[in-house]
């Protein structure tokens, strides 16, 4: 009884572990919740439950000792590639390729592994990004240049911000605003010429197009809670975006 009962808590340790990675990697509600189940199928326990929302996993196991374990997330970001190797553990798991200690030991490693790109080169690839919409939205080649330098120094202050104030939206404020400022700055002087293309271009990495993703996909599959949560975080995050560039405009 008790080696059934330290082994139950071990599957259901394993699935919460899996399922925190995912979430906090930008993970979809639904595939955070199968993936937790599959996981607990492949190690005979078929009667499991999960219920998640973007702020925390509630995982229950039934049997002769029903189990219930609720986690809180609070830290959530963009990592596709740990939800891809947290995919990988799983398929490897429900074909019996690795074992209930091998795939703890895995998902371990991938918590505490960091797998972004690093911090330069997101720079570097959000400050191509904001002068290749600035194109895509019909502005002029001229204006390249100052949307890039906009759009990299935007990443770079709602990263810094963010660390400084763990408050999101202020955070997302705060950088819009001085992107608004540069984008003013440099019409003033003459070295960007068309205000709005260069604004719009240069916003764009910080526009929540997985959040909005996510949030879709959610309420398509029935995930009310969730979808109107991350709804509502992606309209908060435009928000900011809009008044810090409102803010720029209303003084400049």
């Amino acid at each position: 009884m008790e080696n059934q009962t330290s082994y139950t808590d071990k599957v259901m340790e394993l699935c919460l572990m899996a399922g925190k990675i995912m979430l906090e990697s930008g993970a979809e509600t639904y595939r955070v919740e199968d993936t937790m189940m599959r996981i607990a199928a492949s190690f005979g326990i078929r009667e499991s439950h999960s219920y998640v929302t973007p702020t925390g996993i509630i995982f229950s196991i039934e049997g002769e000792l029903t189990k219930t374990k609720l986690i809180r997330v609070t830290e959530r970001t963009t990592d596709l590639e740990k939800i891809a190797e947290v995919n990988s553990i799983s398929r490897k798991i429900s074909s019996g390729d690795l074992s209930l200690d091998e795939a703890y030991q895995s998902l371990k490693e991938i918590e505490s592994a960091s797998l972004q790109y690093p911090f330069w080169l997101q720079i570097t690839a959000a400050s191509i990004a904001s002068g290749c919409f600035l194109i895509m939205f019909k502005g002029e080649w001229r204006d390249f240049i100052p949307a890039m330098i906009a759009g990299g120094v935007g990443l770079v202050c709602v990263t810094y911000f963010h660390r400084l104030v763990p408050i999101k939206f202020l955070a997302e404020f705060l950088a819009a605003f001085i992107i608004g400022f540069l984008s003013v700055l440099f019409v003033k002087i003459g070295f960007g010429y068309q205000l709005d293309k260069i604004i719009i271009g240069s916003v764009m990495p910080l526009v929540p197009g997985l959040l909005i993703t996510n949030a879709v996909r959610d309420l398509m599959v029935g995930h009310l809670v969730s979808g109107l949560s991350k709804g509502a975080e992606a309209f908060l995050t435009a928000l900011a975006i809009g008044s810090g560039i409102a803010g720029v405009l209303s003084f400049m």
